[in-house]
């Protein structure tokens, strides 16, 4: 692996960040948003999946008991 001193990595590291294309205010805030939104839903998902094997193993467990 080829060693560079620190002067070049300092240039190479600018250089790569220069080339970043940094999300706008409102792109951040969007996906932000969304990222919430898609949280909402699975756990709602997950809750009515929860309440479903529940009482499903609640109803067997009762006809034995």
């Amino acid at each position: 692996m080829a060693r560079t001193n620190p002067l070049q990595y300092v240039q190479q590291v600018r250089s790569e960040v220069s080339k970043v294309v940094w999300p706008t205010r409102r792109e951040v805030m969007l996906t932000t948003v969304m990222v919430f939104i898609m949280a909402a839903l699975t756990a709602v998902f997950f809750a009515l999946i929860d309440l479903i094997i529940r009482s499903g193993l609640t109803s067997i467990l009762g006809m034995f008991g």
